[in-house]
C-alpha cells in the first residue's frame, strides 16, 4: 500500500490522482469492479476546494467507494475514516463512512455495524466532512465497534438516497486516533496537565490536588522532575512516580490508595527518606492501618526517629502495623553511640529522679545509665534541663549520694523515645542490624506493642529496649534474635536482646542465640513460654551467665516449656531503691518454673540454672515452684541446679516458706534437690538420739526447718534385737549449718528410717 506511516501502521489510502484502479465500486474485496473502468466517474484536476478530486454521477441507490487495500484492525488501536464531499449538480443525497470487515480467512464478518452516521448534503457547493471511528473496543465515541473477529477492513464511503446528482469527493483519509482514547485506555492523569512545574521550587500542591480530583477512579502519573510540595497532602487515587517529590520536614504526604513503602521510596527518591515519610503518614492519619514493605529490602543510613519526623505527635493509640519486608542498617556516622559522663545526686525518697545533673542538656533521652548502685538496663526516660534532673526507668539500689555516672545512647533503627505509642505491630520483618545499629527503642509510654514472626539479627548493643512503660502488655511471638557476639566467649558479651519495665509481657515461641542476656525483666505478670535461649560458646569448662534476669523480687511470673540452654535464670532486686528488706514489702516470691528443658555442656561445675541474688539484707523466698523440669549436664557434671549469690547479701533462711521443688529430672547433677526431700538414715548402733548428716539436697542449701514424716523402713529394735513400737520426736535446724535433723527416741534403738524434710514452713 502506498500509504503514510502513523505509529508504525500503514493506514492512509492513496490519493485519487494516483488512479482509480485501487477503488472498488462495491465492497473493496479482490475482484470487485473498480472505479477505474466506470463511465460515471472522472478525475477533476483543479477543483477550487479540493484540487484534484473524484467526481461521481450517482446512478445507484447506494453508490459505494471502497479502498481495496486491507487496513489492519489491531487491539487498542482506533481509526478515524473521513472524507470531504460536496454536491455540484442534480438531485441531492446523503453520505456516510462505510466499511467491510474481513476475518483471518478472508471471509466477511457479519452482524457488525459497518456504516457511520449518515450526513445529508443540502446545498450545492458547500463542503461537508463526514467521518466515523472504527476499532475493536466498544467505547464512547466509536461508531463501528467490531470486536476481535475482524483482522482487517476495506473502508470508504457510501452515497445513499436519490439518484441523478453529481458529487465531488476529496481523497479519503484513514488516521490513527488512538491518542484520543488514551485517558480511558490507561486510566491515568499526568500532574503536568494540571499545572505542576516539577522544577523543585514551585509549590505543586494545588496541581496534585487537581489531578487527584480529575482522576475520577483512575491513577495519577508523576513524570520526570522534582515536584516541591509544601503543606499536608492527601492523594486518594493510586499514584505512580517517575519523578520525585520534595517537601519540608513537617509536611505529611499520604497516598491513601498507594500506601506502601515502594511508592514512598519512589516518591522521595530515597529508601531512608521514603521510610521516614511513610511512618510520618502512618502516625498522622487514620485512613491507613498497615505500612506494607511489599517484600522489599530497605537500606537505612540513619535511625528512624519517630518523634523527629512527626514532631507534633504526642500520643497515638490506634492500631498500626509495619510488615512484610527487610530493613537493614548501612554503616555510617549516624549510628555512632553517644557517650557522656556526669555527676548526679540520688535520693531514694524520689526513686526515679536523678538531681543536680551536670551538663544535663547533653544527655539524651533514651541513654543507659552506668555507675555504682545502678542495676542492669536503667535508662533515661525524660529530662528537665531547667531543673537539671533526669527521670529514670528504674530506681537505683546504691542509696543516697552524689556520684559520677556514665551515659550511653545507642542508635536504633526504630526509635520511639519521643512519642507515646500503643498497639503498634511489627509483623513478618527482617530487622538486619548488621552490627551497626540496635533494633527498636520502645516509647516511654504505651501498651500492646507486638512483634510477630520477625527476625532481629546482629544488634550492635540492644535488640528491643524499653526506657519506660511502653512495654506494658508487650507481645513477642515466634521471633528469632541472633547476637552480634556469636564468636565471643560468654563472659565477653555485652548485648541484651530485650528489656522490660512494665507488667504482663508475653514471650512465646522465640529463639535467642548467644546474647549476654536474652531478657532483663522488671515488672510482673509475665508469661515466658516455649522459647529457646542459648548462650553457650566453644570454650571448655566455659562460664555461663544469666539468660533471663528478673529484677523484681515478687515477680508473679510463669516460665513454662522453654529450652534453657547453657544459660541460667537470675532473680534479683537490683531495681529497688531500698534493697534491704524492710518488713512492709514482698520479698522473693510468685515465680513458677515448670516443664522446662535445662541443658548445659562443657561448663564449670559451679554453674547453676537458677540463681537468686539479693542486693540487700533480710530477704527470703515466699513462693517458688520448680516442678517437672529436666536438668541435664553434658561433658562434665555440675554440682547443683540452684544457688544463692551472696556477693552482696545472703537470704534469711529462717523465713522461707511455700517452696515446691518436685518431680524434676536430674542428669549429670551431683546434688539431687527437692523440697520436700526424702532422706534415708540407717542407724547401726542403738541410741536415743539419731543425728542425721548435713543435708545438701534442700533448695539453696536451706535450713532443715521442718519434717513432714518419719517412716520406719525396718523394724526398730533395741540392743537385744527386740522390736520397739515407738515413734521419735524431731529436732530441726541442728548443727552450725542448721541443715541437720535429730530424731529422739524414748529408749536406745536402731534401724532404718525415711525422713521427708523441708527447708520451709508453709505459713
Amino acid at each position: 500500500m502506498n500509504i503514510a506511516i502513523t505509529n508504525g501502521l500503514l493506514l492512509m489510502p492513496p490519493a485519487f490522482r494516483g488512479g482509480l484502479a485501487t477503488w472498488s465500486r462495491t465492497d473493496g474485496t479482490p475482484g470487485s469492479p473498480t472505479w477505474g473502468t466506470a463511465d460515471n466517474a472522472a478525475l477533476v484536476p483543479a477543483d477550487q476546494d479540493f484540487g484534484t478530486c473524484l467526481e461521481v454521477m450517482k446512478q445507484q441507490t447506494t453508490t459505494s467507494i471502497r479502498f481495496m487495500g486491507e487496513t489492519p484492525m489491531i487491539p487498542g488501536v482506533y481509526l478515524r475514516v473521513s472524507a470531504r464531499i460536496k454536491a455540484v449538480a442534480g438531485a441531492l443525497c446523503s453520505a456516510r463512512i462505510a466499511g467491510w470487515a474481513g476475518s483471518g480467512s478472508r471471509a466477511r464478518v457479519t452482524g457488525l455495524v459497518d456504516v457511520g452516521p449518515t450526513v445529508p448534503l443540502t446545498t450545492y457547493g458547500d463542503v461537508v466532512e463526514i467521518s466515523a471511528i472504527v476499532g475493536i473496543g466498544s467505547r464512547r465515541g466509536v461508531d463501528m465497534a467490531w470486536g476481535t473477529g475482524p483482522v482487517y477492513g476495506h473502508f470508504g464511503l457510501d452515497l445513499v438516497g436519490a439518484n441523478g446528482g453529481a458529487f465531488r469527493i476529496e481523497s479519503i483519509r484513514i488516521e490513527d486516533v488512538t491518542a484520543a482514547f488514551i485517558p480511558s485506555l490507561i486510566d491515568w492523569v499526568d500532574v503536568r496537565d494540571f499545572g505542576a512545574r516539577g522544577d523543585g521550587v514551585t509549590n505543586d500542591r494545588a496541581a496534585f490536588i487537581a489531578a487527584d480530583q480529575a482522576a475520577n477512579g483512575g491513577s495519577i502519573l508523576v513524570p520526570e522532575g522534582t515536584f516541591f510540595i509544601s503543606g499536608d497532602l492527601g492523594i486518594s487515587s493510586p499514584i505512580r512516580f517517575r519523578g520525585t517529590i520534595r517537601t519540608p520536614d513537617s509536611t505529611r504526604v499520604s497516598f491513601l490508595q498507594s500506601f506502601d513503602f515502594p511508592t514512598y521510596a519512589d516518591a522521595f527518591g530515597s529508601e531512608t527518606l521514603g521510610m521516614k515519610k511513610a511512618l510520618q503518614a502512618l502516625f498522622g492519619y487514620t485512613d491507613h492501618v498497615s505500612l506494607d514493605l511489599c517484600g522489599r529490602r530497605v537500606d537505612l543510613d540513619e535511625p528512624l526517629v519517630v518523634g523527629a519526623l512527626a514532631p507534633d505527635l504526642t500520643g497515638f493509640s490506634n492500631r498500626r502495623v509495619i510488615c512484610n519486608g527487610s530493613i537493614s542498617a548501612k554503616a555510617g556516622p549516624a549510628w555512632d553511640t553517644g557517650r557522656w559522663t556526669s555527676t548526679g545526686t540520688y535520693d531514694p525518697a524520689q526513686p526515679l529522679r536523678l538531681a543536680n545533673v551536670a551538663n544535663v542538656a547533653a544527655i539524651e533521652v533514651g541513654s543507659r545509665i552506668i555507675g555504682p548502685g545502678v542495676g542492669r538496663e536503667v535508662y533515661v526516660n525524660a529530662r528537665d534541663i531547667a531543673a537539671r534532673t533526669l527521670t529514670l526507668s528504674q530506681p537505683l539500689h546504691g542509696g543516697a549520694g552524689t556520684r559520677g555516672y556514665s551515659f550511653e545512647r545507642y542508635r536504633y533503627m526504630f526509635d520511639f523515645s519521643g512519642v507515646e505509642v500503643s498497639r503498634l505491630n511489627f509483623v513478618d520483618l527482617d530487622l538486619n542490624c548488621e552490627g551497626v545499629a540496635s533494633g527498636i527503642m520502645l516509647p516511654p509510654k504505651g501498651e500492646m506493642i507486638a512483634l510477630r514472626d520477625c527476625y532481629l539479627t546482629k544488634p550492635r548493643d540492644r535488640g528491643i529496649t524499653s526506657i519506660g512503660r511502653g512495654c506494658q502488655d508487650m507481645l513477642v511471638d515466634r521471633c528469632q534474635f541472633l547476637s552480634n557476639e556469636m564468636d565471643l566467649p560468654a563472659q565477653q558479651r555485652t548485648t541484651v536482646a530485650i528489656n522490660v519495665n512494665a507488667n504482663d509481657v508475653k514471650m512465646r515461641d522465640n529463639r535467642f542465640v548467644r546474647f549476654a542476656h536474652f531478657m532483663v525483666a522488671n515488672g510482673g505478670g509475665h508469661i515466658i513460654s516455649g522459647n529457646h535461649w542459648f548462650q553457650g560458646d566453644g570454650s571448655g569448662d566455659g562460664l555461663r551467665y544469666a539468660g533471663l534476669v528478673l529484677t523484681r523480687p515478687n515477680v508473679q511470673t510463669t516460665i513454662n516449656g522453654n529450652y534453657i540452654d547453657n544459660a541460667s535464670i537470675e532473680w534479683t532486686n537490683e531495681h529497688s531503691e531500698q534493697p534491704n528488706f524492710t518488713g512492709n514489702e514482698y520479698s522473693f516470691g510468685g515465680l513458677t518454673i515448670n516443664g522446662n528443658t535445662c541443658l548445659c555442656s562443657n561448663t564449670a561445675p559451679w554453674f547453676t540454672w537458677l540463681t537468686i541474688k539479693p542486693y540487700g539484707t533480710g530477704h527470703f523466698i515466699h513462693g517458688l515452684t520448680v516442678t517437672s523440669n529436666v536438668f541435664k549436664a553434658l561433658y562434665g557434671d555440675v554440682d547443683r541446679i540452684e544457688r544463692v549469690d551472696t556477693s552482696v547479701a545472703d537470704l534469711n533462711y529462717n523465713n522461707m516458706r511455700n517452696l515446691q521443688f518436685e518431680g524434676n529430672t536430674f542428669n549429670g547433677v551431683k546434688s539431687y534437690v527437692s523440697n520436700p526431700l526424702m532422706l534415708q538414715h540407717n542407724q547401726t548402733s542403738t541410741s536415743t538420739s539419731w543425728t542425721l548428716p548435713v543435708i545438701e539436697g534442700l533448695p539453696f542449701k536451706g535450713w532443715a526447718k521442718s519434717v513432714q514424716s518419719v517412716i520406719a523402713e525396718t523394724a526398730i529394735t533395741n540392743a537385744a534385737g527386740a522390736r520397739v513400737d515407738t515413734a521419735p520426736w524431731v529436732q530441726t535446724e541442728i548443727g552450725t549449718t542448721k541443715r541437720q535433723l535429730r530424731l529422739n527416741w524414748p529408749s536406745a534403738v536402731r534401724g532404718r528410717v525415711t525422713v521427708y524434710a523441708r527447708m520451709d514452713r508453709p505459713q
